[in-house]
């Protein structure tokens, strides 16, 4: 074993920079035998010096990060400050003065991933985020490298936990949407201000990040199409139950029939109970990966806090270190293929619709009219009528969103369609 250690510099010192140095001490001697050589904690980045951080000597914690990077003694930056700026430049910093990076930096890698990449590859370091996507749960290392031989075609995933806790308490108590953010709140899975999570910024990261890998093609987070969750209602799930379903927030990449392009996209949507991701309870993430030479695979677990992401961390930290004492980098970036990333208005799925209609006779008739003139399939019809109002539930074969959006356009316009109560597509089939 390499007895002068390999120097690690941290940047963030949160509730995951906080854990990752616990980790690294207390684990140090596992550590070393994994990689092969020790190693140690350089320097602390941090805003606030004056914050007691336990078990960390206060000689290493500095507020000056770009300093940090630049030493030129640092073998690895770990970056869990989260955002754009500085994050990005402290990265491509730590690349031009001799260090491989390991981040947790979803927003980031989904913006200006391939420049990271680039950067990466041209001063010839890795670039390792496992704890990017879905915590503690082994899955870009699986996408990148053990199903690099296979194709595939599909990825179907929940993967913020603050969202599967309030549609799962939503689903099995009854409650509110509101009702069930606050209980969130109250546990502490719900930041103060939770829209990152609640309108699927979080979550169209991260399949940015999982249809790059997983395509072998350049997507961007502006490339995914994104719809909160916040407009889901307990009556949403009462039909939902009707149909054997639940709800989920999905995170669905997938790539077209044709094999020429592919779709990223974040939304609500029922999912029959019998499909795996309809028992995922709680705070936990999961996802569903479909290829052709493996198959179905599911990979399941914590989805964030601390422990969770800093295991991710440490995985990719012993990885990168391994390859540093080896004078090799691991797998960069793949999008070799270049496939068309195609807008949502093309993707085919099922639809639920709920619409308030006036009760009397010929307005099924005027609604499966409008229906077949926008080439939409009916696949079911429900309605009940009390005191001359009524609610008619539609559920169609498989139909372009575009040609959804046009059917609904037209409903809006028929005098005896009192308003469109609800649209959620239905996966999972």
């Amino acid at each position: 074993m390499r007895t002068r250690p390999l120097k690690v510099a941290l940047l963030g010192c949160g509730v995951v920079g906080s854990e990752v140095a616990r980790i690294m001490t207390t684990h140090a001697d596992d550590l070393a035998a994994r990689i092969g050589a020790p190693v140690e904690l350089a320097g602390v980045a941090v805003r606030r010096p004056s914050k007691v951080r336990e078990g960390i000597d206060p000689g290493l914690v500095t507020t000056d990060a770009t300093a940090l990077v630049k030493r030129g003694d640092i073998d690895v930056v770990v970056e869990v400050i989260g955002g754009i700026e500085p994050a990005r430049t402290l990265i491509t910093t730590a690349f031009e003065h001799g260090a491989s990076v390991v981040s947790a930096n979803k927003a980031l890698l989904a913006q200006d991933g391939a420049a990271l990449h680039a950067a990466a590859g041209e001063h010839g370091r890795d670039l390792y985020y496992e704890a990017a996507v879905a915590g503690a749960i082994p899955l870009i290392r699986p996408l990148r490298e053990s199903l690099a031989g296979d194709k595939v075609n599909r990825v179907l995933g929940i993967v913020n936990g603050t969202t599967n806790f309030i549609l799962d308490k939503m689903d099995s108590t009854g409650a509110g949407y509101q009702e069930a953010l606050d209980e969130a709140t109250a546990l502490g899975y719900a930041e103060a201000d939770p829209t990152a999570d609640v309108e699927g910024f979080d979550a169209a990261a991260k399949a940015a990040i999982l249809a790059g890998i997983s395509f072998h093609t350049r997507v961007r987070l502006d490339d995914v199409y994104r719809e909160g969750m916040t407009e889901v209602t307990a009556a949403d799930f009462r039909s939902a139950k009707e149909m054997g379903c639940t709800i989920k927030l999905l995170a669905i990449c997938e790539r077209s029939a044709d094999g020429t392009s592919v779709t990223a996209r974040v939304h609500p949507a029922m999912i029959p109970l019998t499909h795996p991701l309809a028992s995922v309870r709680g705070a936990y993430n999961a996802v569903f990966v479909e290829s052709d030479a493996a198959g179905q695979l599911m990979f399941y677990g914590p989805g964030a806090g601390g422990s969770p992401t800093a295991s991710a961390v440490l995985g990719d930290l012993v990885a990168v270190c391994r390859n540093r004492l080896n004078g090799t980098t691991g797998p960069g970036e793949s999008a070799y293929a270049d496939l068309t990333v195609s807008p949502m208005g093309q993707v085919v799925t099922r639809y639920h619709i709920s619409l308030d209609v006036a009760d009397k006779p010929g307005v099924l008739a005027q609604v499966a009219t409008v229906f077949a003139e926008h080439g939409v399939s009916i696949d079911t019809v429900r309605q009940q009528g009390k005191d001359g109002e009524a609610s008619l539930v539609v559920v169609t074969h498989r139909a372009s969103d575009a040609s959804l959006s046009g059917t609904v356009e037209a409903l809006r316009k028929l005098d005896t369609v009192r308003g469109v109560a609800s649209i959620m597509r239905v996966e999972g089939e």
